[in-house]
C-alpha cells in the first residue's frame, strides 16, 4: 500500500514539475515577444517543452494492456499490476526545445534591425498561443495538485483506520 501511495506522490510531483517547465517556457516566450536580436544575432526562438513517457514504466504497460483488452471485449477490465519503475521512479522525461518555425516578418524600414528590404525579423511567437499554453499549464498543475492532495488524504485516512 505504501509503495502505491508514494508512487502517486512521485507521479504527481513529476507532473507538477513538467507544468512548471511549461509555465517557465511560456514566460520566457512572452518576455521575448519583441526581441529581434538574441546573443547569436538572430531573433529569439520560441521555447517549447517536449514530454515523453519513459518506455517500460508500469503506467505505460497497464495502459497498453487496457487498450488491448478494450479492443477484445468490453467486459475486460484488468486490475493494475505493480511493475518495475526505473531507478529514480520516473514515468516521463521532459526537456525544453526551440521551435524552428521561421520568424515573423514585419515591414518597418525605419527600425534599426530592418534588413535590406525593410523587413524586421521578429520571434515566431503568437501571444494568443502563449496565453492558451499558460492557461493549460496552470490547469495541469492544479490537476496534479488535486491528485497529490487526494493521495495524501487516502494515506492519512488509512492510518486512522
Amino acid at each position: 500500500m505504501s509503495e502505491n501511495v508514494f508512487s502517486s506522490f512521485n507521479i504527481s510531483g513529476q507532473g507538477m514539475a513538467v507544468q512548471r517547465m511549461r509555465l517557465s517556457a511560456t514566460a520566457n516566450n512572452i518576455a521575448n515577444v519583441d526581441t529581434t536580436k538574441g546573443p547569436n544575432g538572430e531573433p529569439y526562438q520560441r521555447e517549447v517543452v517536449v514530454v515523453r513517457a519513459i518506455p517500460g514504466s508500469p503506467f505505460e504497460s497497464n495502459l497498453e494492456d487496457e487498450i488491448a483488452m478494450t479492443r477484445t471485449s468490453i467486459a475486460h477490465a484488468p486490475n493494475a499490476t505493480p511493475g518495475e519503475y526505473p531507478p529514480n521512479n520516473s514515468v516521463l522525461q521532459a526537456k525544453t526545445a526551440t521551435d524552428n518555425t521561421p520568424p515573423r516578418l514585419v515591414y518597418d524600414p525605419s527600425h534599426p534591425d530592418a534588413d535590406e528590404n525593410g523587413y524586421v525579423h521578429y520571434p515566431n511567437i503568437n501571444i494568443v498561443t502563449e496565453m492558451v499554453d499558460m492557461i493549460t499549464a496552470q490547469r495541469g498543475f492544479e490537476a496534479n495538485t488535486s491528485a497529490f492532495e487526494s493521495a495524501k488524504n487516502i494515506a492519512k485516512y488509512s492510518l486512522e483506520i
